[in-house]
């Protein structure tokens, strides 16, 4: 395998989790190493579809899920299941960005292989804890969200950096710090240092989706701030949920005016 497209495409249809790492991470390094190009007369991307999955967990609507506590074992491995399923799922999102859009500065693919090399490592991270605490990875429902707004936003690069990486993904700048005193409250100190480790890798990963969401903008001649708001209003109805963490925000490429521009959407939100 030459082409880094084909790469991806095997990455997204690993079905086992294990699998999916291990591709990704042996990808990853193939590409870092130049043994993958990145081919100019490539066939356009097969119509999205749903990557590769195994038979659990289960899929449900996120108000199917049920409300659990830290402070129990099972409370704290649903937790963490959470957490995992979010992980890869973004490995995915990852090649999605490398495989569907095409023609793009190299840079563009160097950032989407790291972040899902980085995504994998994660996975594991949080399986290898919740085998710590007796279970696997598929013990508990997930839901699909994060999937869904790639299917949303598979025609239009600049909507998926907007949605997936600077909205969705960001979500997790803004809940990890108040999950890691909570869990350092409970003695759990393996669990706080995976997730510090994940917060401050995450957000280098939202400044990519930032950096590339820009590009996009200039590249179509539009105002980056006035079209955030649009695809605020359009997309993330349900989405958005403060306090935010503005200092993460702002290290992973926010400006003011955009978070002003969330505050206003999550509050018209509550309204109504």
């Amino acid at each position: 395998m030459t082409s880094l497209f084909e790469a991806a495409a095997q990455c997204l249809a690993a079905a086992d989790p294990g699998e999916k790492v291990a591709l990704t991470h042996r990808h990853a390094a193939a590409f870092a190493r130049g043994e993958l190009r990145i081919p100019r007369d490539a066939p356009p991307p097969a119509p999205i579809r749903m990557p590769g999955r195994p038979p659990r967990p289960r899929l449900v609507h996120p108000r199917e899920l049920p409300k659990r506590g830290l402070g129990s074992d099972e409370g704290r491995a649903a937790f963490i299941h959470a957490i995992a399923h979010i992980e890869l799922n973004a490995i995915d999102l990852g090649w999605d960005a490398v495989y569907r859009f095409r023609g793009l500065p190299p840079e563009f693919y160097r950032d989407w292989v790291r972040v899902a090399d980085d995504e994998a490592r994660h996975f594991m991270l949080l399986r290898e804890r919740l085998r710590e605490l007796g279970h696997e990875y598929g013990d508990f429902d997930a839901h699909n969200g994060l999937w869904e707004m790639c299917e949303k936003t598979a025609l239009d690069g600049l909507a998926r950096m907007a949605l997936v990486p600077r909205v969705l993904e960001a979500r997790g700048l803004d809940v990890t710090p108040g999950m890691i005193e909570r869990l350092r409250g409970l003695g759990d100190t393996r669990t706080v240092e995976i997730l510090e480790t994940i917060l401050g890798e995450e957000v280098a990963h939202v400044a990519a989706g930032s950096r590339w969401y820009r590009w996009y903008c200039e590249r179509a001649g539009v105002e980056p701030r006035a079209r955030f708001r649009e695809l605020l209003r359009a997309y993330a109805g349900g989405y958005l949920r403060g306090p935010f963490n503005v200092q993460a925000r702002l290290l992973a490429g926010f400006d003011e005016d955009e978070l002003e521009s969330l505050r206003h959407v999550e509050a018209t939100q509550a309204q109504g």
